[in-house]
């Protein structure tokens, strides 16, 4: 195969650019050629039937069982979230406007799309991966904060390198963070991003005009049936998924999970792959993994779970990693 010959010969570079390192894992150009693949459709029936369902189950969530309706929201919100980290990689073919209008409306409420796009480009810088300020998706400290931390932060964030701390309570350490972060913008007199926070607020308006008007259900059911539960999912997904090593190869994980997980985070469990070739499409990703699976593997230092359920095993109360970074 093309693709996984240019694959290997591309091991002896180091993964330092953002989405340029896409070229060495395209697809064959006559692959690209029909319209269906061309524009990417399968991302964009994709969308259509989450908005539907999403749609769906907001008009008869009287009738589903709490417990169900915390598992699908929880689900339908956290997919919502993988089709807006699509949106900032692929969909290439297809305006800029209508890429990010496909995922524009804020069903997760608590994140402004412009923030998510700005900021998680600057993560795929691949050489300043973990980098404790440079990295702005890395869950390291920088010694000298750390030493700075008073004793409870510093349990907080050892906590939070257990899954039992992250899934639970992590979404509301990372909101604490978000609001931290924008108040002191606003009191350095910094006052450049209220607009979008103004252009959220009035994308989220219909949102919850749907939710709370039309079908009914009150602002705090749906924080805690879709919108809490959809970061504990994104929780679980982005616990591993980077560590400090000594090549950008090996800081990126690979989780080879099943169809579910595998369509809910569409495939940014295999986030090695990601991170070589951002724009691939994420049909396109299990697929390659599946045909080039031990050089992927030999090329991230076999940084490496067989599942979820493996990494909820070992780290449920256990850290993954002592957050203080070693070098930076």
């Amino acid at each position: 195969m093309q693709a996984a010959a240019c694959y290997l010969a591309s091991q002896s570079f180091t993964m330092t650019s953002t989405t340029s390192t896409a070229a060495p894992l395209a697809r064959k150009t006559a692959e690209r050629q029909h319209w269906w693949w061309h524009f990417e459709v399968p991302t964009l029936l994709l969308a259509a039937a989450l908005y539907m369902a999403w749609a769906a189950l907001l008009w008869w969530h009287a009738a589903v069982p709490g417990w169900a309706l915390f598992i699908i929201g929880g689900f339908l919100a956290q997919l919502h979230f993988s089709l807006q980290h699509e949106s900032i990689h692929a969909m290439r073919h297809l305006p800029k406007w209508l890429r990010h209008a496909v995922v524009w409306p804020p069903l997760n409420l608590w994140l402004p799309y412009p923030f998510y796009n700005r900021g998680h480009s600057a993560h795929h810088v691949n050489f300043h991966l973990t980098h404790p300020e440079r990295d702005n998706e890395s869950a390291y400290h920088s010694a000298p904060a750390w030493e700075g931390y008073g004793p409870v932060w510093r349990w907080i964030y050892m906590a939070n390198q257990t899954i039992a701390f992250r899934v639970v309570l992590g979404p509301f350490l990372r909101l604490w963070k978000l609001v931290r972060f924008e108040a002191g913008q606003v009191l350095s007199g910094n006052f450049s991003r209220l607009p979008t926070w103004l252009w959220h607020a009035l994308s989220a308006a219909p949102v919850l005009y749907y939710v709370t008007a039309v079908c009914g259900m009150g602002f705090g059911e749906y924080l805690l049936y879709f919108v809490y539960p959809g970061m504990m999912l994104g929780s679980l997904r982005t616990f591993t998924e980077h560590r400090w090593a000594d090549t950008p190869h090996e800081r990126v994980a690979i989780v080879e999970s099943n169809l579910l997980f595998g369509l809910l985070y569409l495939y940014n469990n295999l986030h090695h792959v990601h991170h070589r070739a951002p724009t691939m499409p994420w049909y396109e990703i299990p697929v390659y993994f599946r045909q080039n699976r031990a050089a992927v593997l030999a090329a991230n230092g076999n940084f490496y779970y067989r599942g979820y359920g493996e990494i909820v095993r070992r780290h449920l109360l256990r850290p993954v990693f002592t957050p203080v970074h070693p070098t930076w």
